[in-house]
């Protein structure tokens, strides 16, 4: 099984891009954030038309997720549980119905910048709840894998510069502890567990020719179960995507697990 997460920053606005990525690299489950659109307005036809079915989450303008599946899904959730008041479209999760289900949840963590302050404080808060829900699902002892934005540089080695990042939210301690937190609940992260090469990145900025100059960071992260770590076969950035025209800034990453 091919499982993807892509943050593809507005899907109508790059759809052509989109559905160009999604045939390329034909996963059975992709995992998309900054959709930026509501529910209601998500491209089903087009995507579905490649064989997807589509779980989303929306929000006009601003953050959502979706969760393409060519398998058969049940049992959707959407929103971060542990906090009814947050309004914010960054979590959905579903079971995935293959000869061995796994359980996938797409995640848009917060960037949380400027930091500090109550944007910072907020995504501190949102890994919390993170933290929580993962535990609960570690509970019921099925395969299972959190995957998306993490906005969060897990290693100085994973951005082309650490003192560029020195002090953003994306790299502060309190972040990277944070994302540690949630690999010490048992939870393995993938491309570290496969590749673990440092400078490997999945997202350049628009601006100063980042990409042709390979100024990246890598925030695209598979946190795996140990059910479905048992599981894991590797770990795919698929740089290609940034070439291509009108792309996003991130490109997909594939994990791919036994059947």
């Amino acid at each position: 099984m091919k499982i993807a997460t892509w943050n593809v920053n507005s899907v109508k606005a790059r759809l052509p891009t989109v559905l160009e990525v999604l045939k390329q690299i034909d996963c059975d489950v992709i995992c998309l954030q900054e959709i930026k659109c509501e529910t209601d307005a998500f491209p089903y036809l087009e995507i579905e038309e490649l064989g997807y079915n589509c779980s989303v989450h929306g929000q006009k303008s601003y953050n959502g997720v979706a969760l393409l599946s060519k398998l058969p899904v049940e049992d959707v959730q959407t929103g971060l549980p542990g906090d009814d008041g947050d309004d914010q479209a960054r979590y959905v999760e579903a079971l995935i119905l293959s000869e061995s289900p796994v359980r996938v949840g797409g995640l848009y963590l917060p960037n949380g910048n400027p930091a500090p302050g109550p944007k910072f404080d907020y995504k501190l808060g949102w890994m919390d709840r993170l933290l929580i829900h993962a535990n609960d699902m570690l509970k019921q002892e099925e395969p299972f894998i959190l995957c998306g934005d993490y906005n969060v540089i897990p290693r100085e080695e994973d951005c082309w510069d650490a003192a560029v990042w020195e002090g953003d939210a994306l790299a502060r301690p309190e972040s990277r502890a944070a994302f540690r937190r949630l690999k010490h609940l048992g939870l393995t992260e993938a491309f570290e567990a496969a590749d673990n090469r440092a400078h490997q990145y999945t997202f350049w900025d628009y601006q100063g020719g980042a990409f042709p100059k390979d100024h990246g960071i890598r925030i695209d992260h598979h946190l795996l179960s140990p059910q479905a770590a048992d599981r894991l076969e590797g770990v795919d950035i698929y740089r290609k995507a940034r070439e291509m025209d009108k792309p996003s800034d991130h490109v997909p990453v594939i994990t791919t697990l036994r059947d």
